[in-house]
């Protein structure tokens, strides 16, 4: 099979033996496979794969089961699935866990599919399993055009909360309240602590789901209201942070960060089951959507990453298989 490797710090086709899928997993045909920061960072060395884990790129996957391991049952060959993956995506074929294989939403595409599981489950987990966002609460989303903002976006008013975002132009402001956003705060022309001061009454907001972190830290303090939680999920503008304590302790802040392709098939199950039953029915509805910037063909692997790190898209970027 085809399979895109990372040599060095460039991208190559490469063949290599098809997969045979253990007890529980199934081997999927891929057709699409969503690309994330998480690849990006892998590709340059800093996000190495889990112990037993593909070293190939691709954490989210749609496609057709060609094969099942032992004890699986609930799937069937020729089946169309999105999965959650913890490597093995850019490529003809990858192994995937039964227990993390999602059908495909009716009225959905497989491309489609693919930009979901990676960025569904980690939203999921965040919002509703760690901060328990419930309606009538206000949630402060930075990167509100990234995959994640964009499904955060959609499921958090899904689920009547009020949602404020930051973006970098006014165009990315602009797609954010079409998508039902409240607020959205351009933060390379407005200071987002002062914006959400005035939005909120001087309140300040009950969640806040932050990908940046470094000097964003002890601002998103300032953002939050009394018993307010702030979800770490990533770091890209450093990892470190200068911060007074003191309004952790006045407002009974809680502090939350995660990621997700270490945990265990059991943690992820839980969240694929939690999926299935809360969120499927509103993407086969068309109440909420996964929002595609652009597609490429696998070989052009080099030019989606491009793309990505340029941060000029909005939504999702997928490769085709």
């Amino acid at each position: 099979m085809r399979v895109i490797e990372v040599a060095g710090d460039a991208l190559k086709v490469a063949e290599r033996p098809l997969p045979v899928p253990n007890a529980g997993q199934v081997l999927l045909k891929v057709a699409a496979v969503g690309v994330n920061r998480p690849d990006l960072m892998q590709r340059h060395g800093l996000y190495p794969p889990p112990a037993g884990a593909s070293d190939i790129l691709g954490l989210e996957i749609a496609g057709t089961v060609q094969a099942l391991g032992d004890g699986v049952v609930d799937l069937q060959v020729g089946d169309s699935v999105c999965a959650l993956v913890t490597g093995g995506g850019y490529a003809d074929y990858c192994l995937a866990s039964a227990c993390l294989c999602l059908p495909i939403p009716e009225g959905l595409s497989l491309v489609q599919a693919a930009a979901l599981p990676e960025t569904f489950f980690t939203v999921w987990s965040n919002l509703f399993d760690r901060a328990k966002l419930v309606a009538g609460e206000t949630l402060l989303v930075h990167g509100g055009t990234s995959g994640i903002g964009t499904a955060a976006i959609q499921l958090a008013k899904a689920f009547g909360a009020k949602v404020f975002v930051t973006a970098g132009s006014d165009d990315k402001c602009a797609f954010c309240l079409q998508l039902g956003a409240d607020a959205a705060i351009n933060y390379h022309q407005y200071d987002f602590v002062e914006e959400i001061s005035l939005l909120t009454e001087n309140k300040g907001v009950d969640v806040i789901l932050d990908m940046i972190g470094g000097d964003y830290f002890p601002r998103n303090l300032k953002c939050l209201a009394v018993e307010g939680r702030l979800l770490q999920i990533a770091v890209q503008n450093g990892v470190k942070a200068e911060i007074n304590l003191l309004p952790l302790l006045l407002k009974r802040v809680t502090l939350t960060g995660s990621t997700l392709r270490s945990r265990s098939d059991a943690v992820k199950a839980d969240i694929a089951r939690s999926l299935r039953r809360e969120v499927w029915p509103l993407l086969a509805s068309g109440q909420i959507k996964p929002i595609i910037h652009a597609t490429f063909p696998l070989e052009q692997a080099a030019a989606a990453h491009e793309l990505m790190a340029s941060s000029q898209h909005i939504g999702k970027i997928v490769l085709q298989v």
